[in-house]
Order: C-alpha cells, then sequence, then structure tokens
C-alpha cells in the first residue's frame, strides 16, 4: 500500500507536505478514496512551525484564548500559540493549550484544574483532519458544556470549509488532493463494487485489513 503514496505540497508554503494514499479507506464516520498522511506536520518540530505560521496568519485579527487541541495536534498548537502571540490582536497574550479527555464513554471531558481554561474564553479548535465535521461538532457540545466561546476552527486537512457558522481554515483542501470523495458507509460507491478496504484509519494513523 506504501509504494502508492503521492506527496502533496502546500500551495502557500512548499516546506509544508502532507503524503496521500489511494484506495478504499473505512474511519469512523466514514469511508473516503484517501488515506492523508499527517504525520510529519504532526510530529516534526520544523514542519509543524511552518504549518503554524500559515495558519496564525487566518486568525490576525481573531482574539484567541485558549487553543484545544485534537487528534494529536499538540505540538502544532503550541507552535500557533506561539505565532499568535506574536502577531496580531493576540500580541503579547498567553495562550493556553489544552488537550481533552476521553472518558469510558468516548466523551470528551476536562479535569476540575484545566476547566479554568475553557470557562469563557475564546476557543480555537484544532483538528488534524475534518471529511465529515462529526469530531468537531463532539468538541463544540463539550465547548458549550465548560462554558467555552468557539472563536475559531484549524485544521491540517479538511474536506468542509465551515461548521456550526464559524469558517474552518486548513493548511490543505479536499481540492488539493485529486478527485478526493468521502461517503457514508451506506452509501459507499467501492463497497457496493466489492473493492477490498485497505485499512481502518483514526487519527492515530491507519491499520491494513
Amino acid at each position: 500500500m506504501e509504494n502508492r503514496e503521492m506527496t502533496i505540497d502546500s500551495a502557500k508554503n512548499k516546506r509544508i507536505k502532507i503524503g496521500i494514499i489511494p484506495g478504499h479507506f473505512a474511519t469512523n464516520h466514514s469511508h473516503v478514496n484517501y488515506y492523508v498522511d499527517l504525520t510529519a506536520i504532526k510530529t516534526g518540530h520544523k514542519m509543524a512551525k511552518e504549518a503554524a505560521k500559515q495558519l496564525a496568519v487566518s486568525y490576525v485579527n481573531t482574539h484567541i484564548e485558549t487553543i484545544i487541541c485534537l487528534e494529536g495536534t499538540e505540538m502544532l498548537g503550541a507552535f500557533l500559540a506561539e505565532s499568535l502571540s506574536e502577531n496580531g490582536i493576540n500580541k503579547g497574550e498567553d495562550i493556553t493549550v489544552v488537550t481533552p479527555e476521553l472518558n469510558m464513554n468516548n466523551q470528551m471531558i476536562f479535569r476540575d484544574n484545566t476547566q479554568k481554561k475553557i470557562w469563557g474564553k475564546r476557543v480555537l479548535l484544532l483538528i488534524a483532519s475534518a471529511s465529515t465535521g462529526k469530531s468537531i461538532n463532539r468538541a463544540i457540545d463539550c465547548l458549550k458544556y465548560y462554558n467555552g466561546e468557539l472563536a475559531a476552527i484549524g485544521a491540517i486537512f479538511s474536506a468542509i470549509k465551515e461548521q456550526s457558522g464559524i469558517d474552518v481554515h486548513a493548511i490543505f483542501y479536499a481540492e488539493d488532493l485529486p478527485k478526493y470523495e468521502t461517503y457514508s458507509s451506506a452509501e459507499c460507491p467501492m463497497c457496493a463494487n466489492k473493492q477490498k478496504i485497505d485499512a481502518i484509519v483514526n487519527s492515530f494513523g491507519y491499520s491494513k485489513i
């Protein structure tokens, strides 16, 4: 499968790259025709820093107090906080970077010691990949519970441009990939054509079948 991988450069910064593997992949919420490999941005500090600088441009006029990191975006979130604190409306501000915990019911929660970083704060939700928006909706429900104000949504890759009335600013969009498609499992044409699923995909990566 890996020998099919292609590299996609960001149109705005050639130092930012993702990998894509064509095939038939199943996520928690959908079936997609590409596995989008975000490992380099999530784990490499040089590329994460470049990606954070690019994302920060979208929020130069947006007041951000807290960044909630989802799907392993903590390093990117830290560099994003640094970039925001150096420029624009957030210049000089101390921006909190936190990650929710998942309880036994797979619900996002924050412990008492971090809730004060959400309550009444203007929050940027940062996610690795948004294909359907369901993970973002779950995070928004969590944010409402802890009385945070959704100010912005950021992603490394997103197939959607808006969620709950907020623009989703991403480094890569679906149109950056050749003929990217996402389907519900019940309406997947690859399943209808009896095309074997190559791998199960989640925020940690993929597992071949």
